[in-house]
């Protein structure tokens, strides 16, 4: 198995294709403001049940099989750092907004949404509404033994506890499938940034037909097109998008982002079809029938004379073929260049398709989870009488100028997160790559992974299992620890941070001393000790998201970017294509604006 694994590392490589010839000089005209665009943030749930998917074991062969622990407890600080930088600029999030798909999640997500100032558009991306991204399960009822089924177990906060302290609650089903994303991206869009008429709620079961303008004049988000089902064809619904993106002072023409749902999936995957990179998430679809909802946005742009620019989480060539051709089919109505932007690499490049006798520019976003953690802010330009359509996509952070280099983009991070953090770079660093190392060294092997995959019914294979995500634990705990230690003297409020009632001490100190202690060498005792450090966690977690003080925002992105750059460093380069420094810059990764024309 293992050599079946490593033979198909390379499976899943991004095919590539040429990158954007030089410009020619032109007479553009700037159509668009700009709006930022992220990519692949995947905020994960890590304190449910340890999965045998998510076992450090994997990362040693999948390499973001698990993150290090700054991810989970810090990263989204990173969409948080980005909204209050860009307050008043629109954003587009390319896709996976969550991980595993669990409801805790989303609500941290949403949460942290709820705070932006200027609309926010979401496109679904694979991991928002199937397991890891890749497991297109049908749910089972809770009543039906749900609590056993590993989607279900793996997303249950806190290891199915929880207390009053940290704001937790029950929750019905800690899943969310793509209905369930999907239901909850249009209730947010109806009141966020402030209500909007026409979204009423949605019904929880049956098939849903939605089709949505916004009442508003100039909006962002102009129309939705939602069709929702149930059962086995849940990952069939789609959630469809027109943007009307700002329109620069002057413009001739307004520009239109059709944003496409790139994740109507119906095949079933394990876990030896995802080794081999046969999973429904991998690859894009767009169904006909969302195709056809969205056709009446394409002729009307094509009356008003607007340009149509096409969206989606899937890269150009990691959609299906018959994808593909559905899409050029829809492009023979459009008259001016095409432009398709993506993310779901974590890579980030320009390139340049062949769509029958026509050039297709593809802008790729890299994400907010792996190195390179970067976004983009996005505008448009047109010469009209050469017929050519520029992009201008400023690579971000950017500290004085464009990043040339990944040591660049590090110290842009530096400059604009660390430093104002007011705890020292040098000791961020130094705590990173101490917790890194200890994560990584305690992986496990493929034959831990191997045994802990047999099954529940194997109690040593069980053991294995929480024996792994205690030693994962105990990374989480550390990191806790040092952020308390280096923002307690420039954040008042970390001081009165308490655990959990279950801990029995009144001290988060005393309580952590107590969950390092050695760890037991039965099962039961492992499950017990797993789920109180799991509720810990989860109550820090919770507390640690209600800091809104600046210093705290500056210093957990910046623990979330060195962390991420070290893992990077330190994972061997076969393990990670196509996000070597050396092989993005051959694809332009660096570059800030490519135009295309009719042919």
């Amino acid at each position: 198995m293992g050599a079946v694994v490593l033979a198909c590392g390379g499976c899943a490589q991004i095919a590539r294709s040429p990158t954007p010839p030089p410009d020619p000089a032109g007479r553009f005209v700037l159509l668009t403001d700009p709006i930022i665009v992220v990519g692949d943030t995947q905020e994960h749930e890590t304190t449910g049940f340890p999965l045998v998917d998510n076992d450090g074991a994997v990362d040693e062969y999948v390499e973001v099989a698990q993150r290090p622990p700054e991810q989970p407890l810090f990263g989204r600080r990173l969409g948080e750092w980005v909204l209050f930088n860009h307050p008043d600029e629109p954003l587009l999030h390319l896709g996976d907004v969550l991980d595993m798909s669990c409801r805790s999640e989303l609500e941290r997500i949403w949460r942290l949404a709820a705070s932006a100032r200027a609309p926010i558009a979401a496109l679904p991306g694979n991991h928002d509404g199937l397991m890891f991204g890749i497991f297109n399960v049908p749910l089972i009822d809770v009543a039906d033994g749900a609590s056993q089924h590993a989607w279900h177990r793996g997303c249950l906060r806190g290891a199915g506890a929880g207390d009053g302290r940290a704001g937790t609650r029950k929750i019905e089903s800690p899943v969310v499938d793509r209905r369930a994303f999907i239901t909850a991206y249009l209730e947010m869009l109806a009141v966020n940034p402030t209500p909007v008429a026409g979204l009423t709620p949605v019904p929880a079961s049956g098939t849903v037909r939605i089709s949505w303008s916004n009442p508003r004049p100039d909006p962002y988000i102009e129309a939705v097109e939602v069709q929702l089902r149930d059962g086995d064809a849940y990952a069939n619904s789609f959630l469809a998008q027109k943007l009307r993106l700002p329109r620069a002072q002057g413009a001739p023409r307004s520009v239109i982002i059709i944003g496409l749902d790139t994740n109507q999936v119906d095949a079933l995957v394990g876990t030896l079809d995802t080794i081999r990179s046969l999973s429904p998430g991998d690859i894009g679809h767009v169904r006909a029938d969302q195709l056809a909802a969205v056709r009446p946005w394409i002729d009307a742009a094509r009356r008003h004379g607007d340009l149509v620019v096409f969206a989606g989480h899937h890269n150009w060539n990691r959609l299906s073929f018959a994808t593909q051709l559905r899409l050029a089919q829809q492009f023979d109505a459009i008259e001016h260049p095409l432009v398709y932007l993506s993310a779901h690499t974590h890579q980030g490049f320009w390139a340049m398709h062949w769509v029958g006798a026509r050039r297709l520019l593809e802008l790729n976003v890299s994400s907010l989870s792996d190195w390179p953690i970067a976004y983009r802010r996005l505008r448009f330009a047109y010469d009209e009488s050469a017929r050519r359509l520029k992009v201008v996509a400023e690579l971000l952070p950017a500290a004085g100028r464009a990043p040339q280099s990944d040591n660049a983009l590090l110290e842009a991070w530096q400059a604009l997160a660390c430093q104002p953090s007011g705890v020292a770079t040098m000791r961020i660093t130094e705590e990173e790559l101490q917790i890194v190392q200890e994560q990584r060294s305690a992986r496990g092997t493929m034959f831990d992974w191997l045994v802990a995959s047999l099954g529940d019914w194997c109690e040593s294979c069980q053991q294995s299992l929480y024996a792994s995500g205690l030693r994962y634990q105990d990374a989480m705990l550390r990191t806790i620890q040092q952020a308390y230690v280096d923002l307690l003297p420039e954040v008042p409020a970390m001081k009165p941070m308490q655990p959990p009632a279950s801990c029995g001490f009144d001290s988060w100190t005393e309580c952590m001393t107590q969950l390092r202690s050695k760890p037991p060498a039965d099962l039961e005792g492992s499950i017990e000790l797993f789920r109180r450090r799991a509720q810990f966690i989860d109550t820090m977690n919770h507390q640690f998201d209600t800091l809104q003080d600046g210093t705290v925002r500056n210093y957990m992105a910046c623990r979330a970017v060195i962390g991420a750059k070290i893992d990077h460093d330190l994972t061997p380069s076969e393990q990670r294509p196509g996000r070597d420094e050396a092989e993005r810059r051959a694809r332009d990764f660096f570059r800030t604006e490519a135009t295309v024309g009719l042919q």
